[in-house]
This record gives structure tokens, C-alpha cells and sequence, in this order.
């Protein structure tokens, strides 16, 4: 039993999807997260903040080492975060006089934010491969009936004949332009966060600027000032997310409505019911309904944590953590359904005499 959808033993099957899940799970963070202590290390080492063996150190240990979760779990229901117990199996890992230069300079934010930032510039990949994907299949079904007609509706009476490829251009254009938003983004928000306690850099006074540039570098992330108390980067992403179940839901909502109509569309392999000999439930269409209007709500949540108290929150930063990953999974599965309910559309609209 899971308190989520996404990964339900049985609903996962509707709505979950293992290739975004993979990037939220536990190995996955805290891959990221020492990834983050090794570049770290290296990026101190080579502007002269540790010893060069010292560093080298930290990233054998860091490329090997198998925390004990069950240590962590404890620890997290005490802090709040994961990194301090974390930091702490590391350094012991890591032993000898080496081990005072684990995580020097950062703090738990640094690790946490650094690690999302990480790990959503893949899902951002992911995700406009998708794009690119489904626009194509729209493009697909434009070839294959764009000349038929439908009747154009507005609010929801009918007004007058239209042809399929006027319909599919309401669905296909915002394809077009959620795939240059998140391009736009790729490269804007995907940054490295590092800034110490209060953001300030405190414990390197002479060379911050100088490693943040060079962790940067090393992770693959954009260089920028210290963001811990600005949410912004994650705001937009989140929009993002439901910008793409609010315009997919769109999708899904005419074709349901096409099918309850019946004399326009025909599909394949839609649903069946338990009492009603065959009926075909657009489920497909149904559920891009359904995760349209679970991000637009998600979304008031994340726009709730940009409320980040002086220098560093707890609440905020603890509400991003149970909305985002959802986000993101609905985003994905619906350009994932979106895909399979073009591909059951065996006609559409109506040929023209």
C-alpha cells in the first residue's frame, strides 16, 4: 500500500512511470548528494581550500559508499534532514585527517537543493524528449485526418463546421511552445546552490565565489549566487509541470467529449466496465482530466513555499519536498497517456463530400 498514486501497487499501472520515479528515489538522491561532496572537495582542491590528496580521497569514498539508511531515517525524525547523519557516516567513512574536510563550507541546504537541481535537469530531458515525441504523433494524426471535419464548438454548443486540423492546432502549438519553455528554463534555473550557514559564503572568505564556480562546473549546473531563501528556480518549474497536465488536460478533455458524442471519433482499447457489455470508457482521456487538475492545485502549494522566512526555512523548504516530486510525476504521465491516446484514435472527424 502507498499513500500515493504514482507508486500504488495497482494505481502506479494508470498513472505511474518507473523512468521519471527512478530520479526520486532514495539511491537516486543521495547519489546526487555525493556526487555533490566529491565535486566539492575537487573544486576546494583546485583553488587551493584543501589538499589535493585530501580531496582525492573524499571522491574514492565518496563514488563507493552505501550509507546506513536505517541511520538515517532515525536521524531525519530528529534534524528534519538527512545531510547532518549523512555528512556524519561520511566523514567516519572517509576517517584520518581528511575526514575534517568532508561538506567544508557547505551546509544541508547546499547538498539538498544542489542534489533536486541535479536530478531535474534530467527529468527536464527527459520530459522534452517526450515533447518532441507526442508532437510528432500529433503531427501524425494531422497527415491522417486533418482533412475530415468536425463541428466547432463554443462553449460547448455547436457553432460551425471546422476541419480536424483546426483541432489538433489547439492541441499541438502549446506541445510546441512547453517545449521551448522548458528550454528557456534548462537554461536558466538549473543551478548549483552553495552558500554556507546564511548564505554568505562565511567559511570561505577568500575563494567562495571561486569553488561555486568550479562545483558548478563540475556538477554541469549554471553558476549563480546563493538562492536558498529565493524559490523562484522552483516555482517556475513547478508551473512548468502544470502547464503541460493544464494543456494536455485539454487534450484529453475534447477527445472524452468526442467520444461521449460518439459520431466524430472512434478508439481503440478503451476501457471496460464491470456491469455494461461493451462499453469502452475513455480512461486514457479521462485521466489527463484528472492530473490537470491535481497540479493546478499542487501548484498553489509550491507557490506557498516561496513565503521562505528570513535566511533559510524549514516549513517552506519541507513543503516543496511533498509537493514537487508529485508534480513532476504527473507531468510525466500525462505526456506519457497523451502519447498512447493518439496512438488509439482510429478516426476522427468526418470526410468531407
Amino acid at each position: 500500500m502507498s499513500y500515493s498514486a504514482f507508486d500504488h501497487p495497482v494505481l502506479s499501472g494508470l498513472v505511474g512511470d518507473d523512468e521519471v520515479s527512478a530520479f526520486f528515489t532514495l539511491e537516486a538522491e543521495i547519489r546526487a548528494m555525493l556526487s555533490f561532496e566529491a565535486a566539492l572537495a575537487e573544486a576546494e582542491a583546485r583553488c587551493g581550500v584543501i589538499p589535493e590528496d585530501v580531496a582525492t580521497r573524499i571522491g574514492e569514498v565518496c563514488a563507493t559508499f552505501e550509507p546506513d539508511v536505517a541511520s538515517l531515517k532515525k536521524a531525519t525524525a530528529r534534524d528534519g534532514i538527512v545531510v547532518p547523519d549523512l555528512v556524519h557516516q561520511l566523514r567516519k567513512a572517509v576517517g584520518g585527517d581528511a575526514a575534517q574536510y568532508v561538506h567544508f563550507g557547505a551546509t544541508s541546504q547546499d547538498v539538498i537543493d544542489t542534489s533536486l537541481m541535479m536530478r531535474l535537469s534530467s527529468v527536464s530531458e527527459l520530459l522534452l524528449d517526450r515533447l518532441d515525441h507526442l508532437f510528432q504523433r500529433m503531427q501524425t494524426l494531422e497527415a491522417r485526418f486533418g482533412d475530415n471535419s468536425l463541428m466547432g464548438r463554443t462553449r460547448m454548443q455547436p457553432a460551425i463546421p471546422i476541419t480536424v486540423s483546426d483541432r489538433i492546432r489547439s492541441w499541438r502549438e502549446p506541445v510546441l511552445y512547453l517545449r521551448q519553455f522548458l528550454l528557456r528554463l534548462d537554461g536558466q534555473l538549473f543551478a548549483v546552490q552553495f552558500g554556507g550557514a546564511v548564505g554568505t559564503l562565511h567559511k570561505l572568505p577568500d575563494h567562495g565565489v571561486e569553488v561555486r564556480a568550479m562545483l558548478a562546473d563540475l556538477l554541469g549546473l549554471i553558476d549563480a549566487p546563493q538562492w536558498q531563501s529565493q524559490r523562484n528556480v522552483l516555482a517556475e518549474f513547478a508551473s512548468a509541470m502544470s502547464q503541460i497536465t493544464g494543456n494536455l488536460g485539454k487534450f484529453g478533455l475534447d477527445i472524452a467529449l468526442l467520444a461521449e458524442m460518439g459520431d466524430e471519433i472512434e478508439l481503440i482499447d478503451g476501457g471496460e466496465s464491470s456491469d455494461v457489455e461493451g462499453k469502452r470508457n475513455p480512461v486514457a482521456a479521462e485521466v489527463l482530466v484528472s492530473l490537470a487538475r491535481f497540479n493546478a492545485a499542487q501548484l498553489s502549494a509550491m507557490h506557498s513555499a516561496l513565503v521562505h522566512e528570513q535566511e533559510r526555512s524549514g516549513a517552506a523548504w519541507t513543503l516543496e519536498w511533498l509537493t514537487l516530486p508529485q508534480m513532476v510525476a504527473a507531468a510525466a504521465a500525462s505526456l506519457n497517456l497523451a502519447d498512447l491516446l493518439c496512438t488509439r484514435i482510429s478516426r476522427l472527424g468526418t470526410k468531407q463530400v
